[in-house]
């Protein structure tokens, strides 16, 4: 535990709660012992974390870390993200000619996080924030992929894309699709990955068949993928 105070006691004293229970799960009795608190100081601050859901309790009714922590790594994630992603979709649109996009997943849908739209000329719109399926498209394969196997197969259901078609994207390292998610589009998508290696993006590119042809992944395949290592790099501070 890091016993440095700021001075302010009420905050001091909820960080040595929030110190303590980051190695595990602690009774009432637990966090008295691994703070210093007297018990009725760590009940009322416990409660009070509770309420905010920087604490919540597990099964035996024991104190643990609360949902909020992840929430707020999550929000600060993804300003990174995008901040990391922004200048390399522009580069990618301006090197494809075609509008550029960064999906993540949210359950069973994927969301625009960024994009980069081709100025001029029929192009594929998605503007940031938008939610697509999951069931369909370059990013989806994507954003599937490498899933665990359990979660790989239930997102299969009713995909317009297969297992078969999910192992080549991992030998390859990008996906394509041609009028899957939407009549007369084309795509092409690869992953943002984490230092572990772990998928938390795909970024893409988008526009009209007759411009992307039936196989843009011959077209574009290594520029997405040139993007989406730049974007982890940058992300995992390996610039």
């Amino acid at each position: 535990m890091d016993n440095s105070n700021s001075g302010v006691g009420v905050l001091d004293k909820a960080a040595h709660i929030l110190d303590a229970l980051e190695s595990g799960p602690l009774t009432l009795a637990g966090l008295v012992s691994a703070t210093g608190l007297a018990r009725p100081t760590a009940h009322r601050l416990a409660l009070a974390l509770e309420h905010h859901r920087f604490i919540t309790r597990d099964l035996a009714s024991r104190f643990i870390l609360g949902p909020r922590f992840n929430e707020l790594a999550g929000a600060a994630g993804e300003d990174r993200l995008t901040a990391s992603a922004n200048p390399i979709l522009i580069a990618l649109r301006d090197a494809t000619k075609e509008s550029a996009q960064l999906y993540r997943r949210q359950g069973d849908h994927r969301i625009c996080v960024a994009a980069a739209e081709r100025m001029i000329g029929l192009r594929d719109t998605v503007p940031v924030g938008s939610t697509l399926t999951m069931q369909a498209g370059s990013a989806a394969q994507i954003l599937l992929a490498w899933e665990e196997t359990d979660r790989l197969h239930l997102g299969l259901k009713g995909a317009k894309f297969s297992a078969a078609d999910l192992s080549a994207i991992r030998r390859r390292g990008w996906a394509q699709s041609v009028g899957e998610r939407e009549p007369g589009v084309a795509s092409v998508s690869a992953p943002v990955r984490t230092a572990n290696g772990k998928v938390i993006a795909a970024v893409s590119i988008s526009g009209p068949i007759e411009r992307l042809t039936r196989t843009p992944g011959r077209l574009h395949g290594s520029a997405v993928i040139s993007a989406a290592a730049r974007i982890s790099d940058l992300l995992n501070n390996r610039a």
